[in-house]
C-alpha cells in the first residue's frame, strides 16, 4: 500500500484537526519535532526544546539556523494547510531578524499571509518563547505557489 498523497493528508488533517501526519511527511519538520497547535481560531507551530538544537551551550541558546528553519517551515506548512496551495510551496526568499536570544525552551511561531497571488505568496512569521509580546525573531518569506 502506497503512502497517502499530500492532498489526502490535508483532507484528513482538516477533517480531524490533527496535522501531525502531514508534518511528519516533511523530513526537516520531523527532524525538529515540529507540531501544529490549534487554539480556538488561531494556529501556532511548536518547536519543542531539544538538546540537539542548541547552538550556544554556554547560555544555552538555540542555534540560529534551527530558529530560521523552524520559521521557514512554519510558513511553508501554513500555506499548504490553510491557503489552498496544492503542493509544498517552494521558497524564493527568506529574511529574518533575530531580536533576542532563543533560550533552551519550547518555541512557538505564528504566520500571517500578507498576500497570495497566483504565483507568489508573501508570509510574515513571528517566533516567541515565553511571551508572545516579546518575539525572539521575526521573518518575511516569499514562496512560489504555482504548479510550474
Amino acid at each position: 500500500m502506497s503512502a497517502p498523497s499530500i492532498e489526502e493528508l490535508l483532507r484528513l488533517a482538516k477533517q480531524n484537526s490533527d496535522y501531525s501526519a502531514l508534518l511528519d511527511r516533511v523530513p526537516y519538520a520531523r527532524l525538529l519535532g515540529m507540531r501544529c497547535l490549534n487554539l480556538g481560531d488561531e494556529v501556532f507551530f511548536h518547536l519543542p526544546a531539544n538538546p540537539d538544537n542548541i547552538g550556544n551551550p554556554t547560555l544555552p541558546a538555540l542555534h540560529g539556523g534551527v530558529i530560521a528553519g523552524f520559521m521557514e517551515h512554519s510558513a511553508m506548512l501554513h500555506l499548504l494547510m490553510f491557503m489552498g496551495v496544492p503542493q509544498l510551496p517552494k521558497i524564493i526568499d527568506f529574511s529574518i531578524d533575530y531580536l533576542r536570544a532563543g533560550h533552551f525552551r519550547d518555541t512557538y511561531a505564528q504566520c500571517q499571509v500578507w498576500r497570495q497571488g497566483r504565483r507568489v505568496a508573501n508570509v510574515a512569521i513571528t517566533a516567541w518563547q515565553t511571551n508572545r509580546a516579546e518575539p525572539i525573531a521575526t521573518a518575511r518569506a516569499h514562496f512560489k505557489v504555482d504548479g510550474a
